[in-house]
Order: structure tokens, then C-alpha cells, then sequence
């Protein structure tokens, strides 16, 4: 029986993360989700992982988090890989933003990412013949970079986490909690009331209606609707260049990578209002606007064009076959809170990851564990035998220090 006992709220990849690194650690574990693991964000993710960031602290632990997921593939049962190392290839438009680019790359560099490689002109084209030679003047490429098979992550992680000794609850909403003392004392579900030495709130997107269920500070995390749509391939593109394509991330914003060799995910961030009272069912309900059935004048059809532009092969795809769509929950800089609540004892949040938590989720439960052994907010974590800053992700932080690359 564990003397330390912890409840997570939400099973989806940072929840099951966490109930991992827990459990690993000795802590007794209760994961509670609203519906099944992995049914809201991570389900519905571009599941992209990746090491350019323009925050160092966020390089240092994206660095873990894609060692972290090579080395899981050991304990998922089929033996399959969560992490497709295909790249991330950022394009720049203009030489006059190339100075500001080398700048992060230096950064990136001694913050540990040294295949991170900076290519203009002849040097780009060469590695990748099917972007423009008219609209680009360079680009940024890390094939350390890729995305995820998240079903792997949230499914295998849950399977993981309880072979460790977790309880999952699903179908559990947290309806109300109990205080004693100023500290969160326990947590009610229709499936009965959970008590813990420490709660967690993983819920991200949802994390507005969990602090007012539990008394706790109201973090600026706004829920906006993202959207992905497939794009089939036809054409001069093989199916072996296609399946090879790094996820590329165009000068406005747009973005696309394989989903196989037949399919190109594609996707870009827009004006949203903030939907603080969406439900389940809202994740998957299309705006007309966002629907590949719609006219030629809907977004996906322009953002096809505006890929196109750059990379025009895509010119001759097939057509959009499909949308899918769910909610990020993004905080003021695109940076998570990683931190013990200010208004209720007990209880750390570790939500508001901008579009990012599939791959911040090793990090992220680095970031927990140690959170939850000292009992109070931390400066560092030590990863590799070097401290990593938290400042970044600190609760009450002035939003001085955005993340710049944000799609």
C-alpha cells in the first residue's frame, strides 16, 4: 500500500502519462476520465512532435520527450513505435527574416539540438525538390522531429499505468470536491468520491469548468476549435516521396504531413472565439466554413491553395476527403502552467499546452513527478544531468517570453 497518494483528473496522453511516472515512482494512483481515456484532445491531435521551439527550456524537454517516446515503444504490447521520425521542416519566405533564424537555430543548437541544420537556395531544393524555388528563400530542418501515433500513447500508456498498480475510472465527470483544512480533500464522481494526499488537473481544454467544480484559480486557458483535413494524393508525387515528406510548415502558417501514402494531413491555426462550454460532442460538430464538402471558397480549399503555392505538386492532389476537428486549449504566450494551484492547497494543473500536449506528455510528467515529491513549486527539473528552468511554465508568470512557433 503506498503511503502517498495522488488523483489525476483526465485520461488523455498527460494524465496517463503522469499515472505512469507515479506509479513508477510509488505513489498510489486514481485516473479519473469524463468519458474513455484519450476521447477529447488527444484523439483528435496533428500529433506533430518536435524539438524547434523558440523557448530553450521547451527544447531541452521536447529533447526529452522524443527520447522519452523512442524508448517506449518497449512497452507497447505490439512492439510498434509511438514516434515517426520523418522531420520538421519549417520555410522561410524572406532573407530578411533569415538573420532572426539563425538566431533561434544558435539557440537550438546549444540548448542540445545539434541536427537541427539552417538550408537556403540549392542546399534546400536539393534535400527537397518539391518545394518552390519562386516564393522561398530558406528553411530550418530537424529529422529528429516527426509526429506520433497517439492511440499508442493514450491506450498502451493506460494499459501501462494500470499494470503498474493505477486505477482508471472512466465514464467518471468530476461533479464536486471537499476541502479541509484549505486543501482539496477529495473529489465526487458518479462513481463515488476519491479521496487523495494530492490532486492533478490534466483536463487542458476543459481545465475553466474543473477549476470552478473544485475551488480553484481560473487560469486564462481559452478553448479553441482546430481543424484537420486529408488531402489525396494525385499526380506527378510518388507515394514513396509523399510517405518520406517531413511535416512542413509553410511562410503563412499552413502546414501539412503524411498520414500514409496516399494522404496528406493538412492544417493551419485561425481566429476563434473561445468556446469555454463546449461538450464532448462539440469536438467533432464542423463549421460549415471548415467542411471539405463545402464550396471551393471554404477553408480547406484555401489553405490547400495557399500549400500549393509552396510545395506545387499539391496542385494536383485529388481533392479534400475528410475533416476532423477538436479543441486546443491555448494560454496567453502558447506556453502550459506547470504549477501548484494559488487559491486551493493539494492540488497542481498541468494544463493550457497550446496545441502541444502530445508532445510536451514525457515532459510534462517529469514535470509533475517532481512537483508532486517537493510538495511545492519548483524552479528546475533536472533532465540529463542538467537543471531545465520552469519559469516558463510558471503560474502568475507576466507572459513576457511567447512561444513564436505556434501553427
Amino acid at each position: 500500500m503506498a503511503d502517498r497518494s495522488a488523483v489525476l483528473i483526465g485520461g488523455g496522453i498527460t494524465g496517463v502519462l503522469i499515472a505512469r511516472e507515479l506509479r513508477l515512482a510509488g505513489w498510489g494512483v486514481t485516473l479519473l476520465e469524463a468519458a474513455h481515456i484519450g476521447s477529447g484532445s488527444s484523439s483528435r491531435t496533428a500529433a506533430g512532435i518536435r524539438q524547434q521551439f523558440s523557448t530553450r527550456p521547451t527544447v531541452r524537454g521536447m529533447r526529452y520527450s522524443v527520447r522519452f517516446y523512442k524508448e517506449f515503444a518497449a512497452e507497447i504490447e505490439e512492439g510498434l513505435s509511438p514516434l515517426v521520425q520523418s522531420g520538421y521542416l519549417f520555410l522561410v519566405g524572406s532573407e530578411a527574416e533569415w538573420p532572426a533564424v539563425l538566431e533561434r537555430v544558435k539557440m537550438q543548437r546549444e540548448a542540445g539540438l545539434r541536427d537541427i541544420e539552417a538550408l537556403t537556395g540549392d542546399d534546400l531544393h536539393a534535400r527537397f525538390p518539391w518545394l518552390s524555388r519562386d516564393t522561398l528563400f530558406g528553411g530550418t530542418f530537424c529529422p529528429s522531429d516527426g509526429f506520433l501515433l497517439p492511440h499508442l500513447i493514450y491506450n498502451d500508456g493506460a494499459r501501462r499505468a494500470r499494470e503498474l498498480g493505477a486505477q482508471i475510472v472512466q465514464n467518471a465527470p468530476v461533479t464536486g470536491a471537499s476541502t479541509a483544512g484549505g486543501r482539496l480533500a477529495a473529489v465526487h464522481t458518479p462513481k463515488g468520491s476519491f479521496e487523495a494526499d494530492l490532486f492533478i488537473d490534466c483536463t487542458n481544454a476543459w481545465t475553466l469548468r474543473t477549476a470552478r467544480l473544485l475551488g480553484a484559480e481560473e487560469l486564462p486557458v481559452d478553448p479553441l476549435k482546430r481543424y484537420l483535413w486529408f488531402l489525396l494524393r494525385d499526380g506527378t508525387m510518388t507515394a514513396e516521396t509523399l510517405a518520406s515528406m517531413p511535416l512542413t510548415i509553410a511562410p503563412g502558417g499552413a502546414y501539412c504531413r503524411p498520414e500514409n501514402a496516399e494522404t496528406l494531413m493538412i492544417g493551419k491555426k485561425h481566429a476563434a472565439t473561445p468556446e469555454p462550454n463546449f461538450t464532448h460532442a462539440d469536438q467533432d460538430a464542423v463549421e460549415p466554413h471548415f467542411a471539405h464538402d463545402s464550396d471551393i471558397d471554404a477553408a480547406p480549399f484555401e489553405l490547400w491553395m495557399e500549400l500549393a503555392e509552396h510545395l506545387p505538386p499539391l496542385e494536383e492532389f485529388g481533392g479534400v476527403t475528410a475533416t476532423t476537428c477538436g479543441y486546443y486549449g491555448t494560454t496567453p504566450d502558447h506556453n502550459p502552467f506547470f504549477g501548484f494551484d494559488r487559491k486551493i492547497g493539494g492540488l497542481i494543473r498541468m494544463v493550457g499546452f497550446s496545441g502541444h500536449g502530445a508532445m510536451f506528455g514525457p515532459f510534462s510528467a517529469r514535470v509533475a513527478l517532481a512537483l508532486a515529491e517537493a510538495g511545492s513549486d519548483v524552479d528546475s527539473i533536472d533532465l540529463d544531468g542538467e537543471p531545465v528552468s520552469l519559469g516558463a511554465f510558471k503560474i502568475g508568470r507576466p507572459y513576457e517570453s511567447h512561444e513564436t512557433m505556434v501553427i
